[in-house]
């Protein structure tokens, strides 16, 4: 009965952390346990100091519900969020709060056979600088680019030679890691706290450095057999003659990306292109996020060559967005992740793609919505990643390893 009770314990606290505040008849319900027994749980987790009371719900007629949230400064997880570039590392509360500053680093993962070692030496350092201890971590999330096999742990895009990632970081941190695609994390973020919240099917398109794609299907994240679903920026559009990072040619990747977007400007600025831009756009590797994000920020401004290269990669993404539609009908698309900063100048070019390639009957009641998480949906998706798993009999980590990690040594 104890391994039992201690499951009940976390699949209350997983319901807590998604809802915040739950009256005992509403975890009862969800967790499918009678309600004597989730009050048992409810009054044992009081006690031990991990849920608390939070006073009576709004009237609404009848006799008002006691209510209940995780109690604050108890539990913990580690969110870890990259990209090809930079990765960015926060620990988070039970309410989604950041404990201390977001370490965010230049961490290039092509071609880069010392990346993990520096990630876990980064995970450690963050830890140790919040003086949160370890035994209050419930999870380190990390949302990676890349072919991510979640069940295995293992990264065919990136740290390939590596075997199982989350095995490692774990025997090296002692804290259960938990790995997943990026694009499917910026999903699970847009379902659990953003806008696809309560949607039953939803398509999530991450702008970045590609252009990602989460799957929300009956209201829960597709993952297709292996893991690999919603690879959108290698659907085959163009007859460019453009390599793609994924080594095919014409990909949807190669005229959408903000990588793309960042390239044309450089190339239009060459040519001599009337644009604020001008003076801005260094076109280095180091300031390519700068640079990205100067794009961006011009075209709020209404420089009008950044909204043309902004345009030109919506109606792009606009066409493969129409694929979409008439593939899985979805009832909403969300454009998230770094590129969504742009907000409203993508709905326009998007829309008109949709007009011209969607059949009406099959694009009108699915809606197209700007994330409110935008950049911050990887980071929030990677915390609820652990919390997702959070229960789940988690493999114990080999006593050796066969990565060598010098950049700790180094430390």
């Amino acid at each position: 009965m104890a391994g039992k009770s201690v499951s009940y314990k976390k699949k209350i606290i997983r319901q807590l952390y998604f809802s915040n505040l739950l009256s005992c008849a509403e975890l009862s319900t969800r967790i499918e346990k009678s309600l004597s027994l989730t009050t048992k749980m409810l009054n044992e987790l009081i006690a031990e100091g991990t849920v608390v009371e939070t006073g009576y719900a709004p009237s609404s007629g009848g006799r008002r519900p006691l209510m209940y949230s995780l109690k604050p400064g108890i539990l913990y997880t580690v969110a870890v969020a990259m990209d090809q570039f930079f990765t960015r590392i926060a620990i988070m509360d039970m309410h989604n709060n950041y404990v201390g500053p977001i370490e965010k680093f230049e961490l290039s993962l092509a071609h880069n056979p010392e990346a993990l070692e520096v990630l876990i030496a980064k995970i450690e350092e963050v830890v140790q600088k919040s003086g949160v201890s370890k035994n209050k971590i419930l999870g380190i999330g990390i949302g990676m680019p890349g072919f991510v096999d979640a069940h295995h742990g293992v990264n065919y895009t990136f740290f390939q030679n590596k075997g199982a990632i989350h095995e490692i970081v774990t025997a090296h941190t002692g804290i259960p890691v938990f790995v997943e695609n990026d694009s499917s994390i910026v999903a699970l973020a847009e379902l659990r706290f953003g806008i696809a919240r309560n949607r039953k099917n939803a398509m999530v398109i991450n702008i970045g450095w590609g252009v990602g794609l989460g799957m929300i299907i009956d209201g829960e994240l597709f993952r297709g057999e292996n893991g690999f679903a919603g690879e959108f920026s290698h659907i085959p559009l163009f007859d460019n003659g453009k390599l793609c990072s994924c080594g095919k040619s014409g990909c949807l990747e190669t005229e959408t990306s903000l990588f793309v977007i960042v390239e044309k400007a450089k190339e239009g600025i060459r040519t001599g292109r009337v644009t604020s831009l001008k003076d801005l756009i260094k076109g280095t590797e180091e300031s390519l996020e700068k640079d990205a994000e100067t794009i961006i920020a011009y075209a709020g401004r209404g420089d009008r060559f950044a909204i043309e290269l902004l345009s030109e990669a919506g109606y792009n993404i606009g066409r493969g967005i129409a694929i979409l539609i008439h593939l899985l009908n979805p009832g909403l698309v969300v454009l998230s992740g770094r590129g969504a900063l742009a907000g409203k100048i993508w709905q326009a070019p998007i829309q008109q793609a949709l007009n011209e390639h969607c059949i009406p009957r099959l694009a009108v009641n699915t809606e197209l919505g700007l994330s409110a998480l935008g950049h911050q949906a990887e980071i929030l998706g990677s915390a609820a990643l652990v919390m997702e798993r959070y229960g789940e009999t988690h493999q114990k980590p080999q006593k050796k390893q066969k990565v060598v990690l010098s950049a700790i040594h180094k430390k």
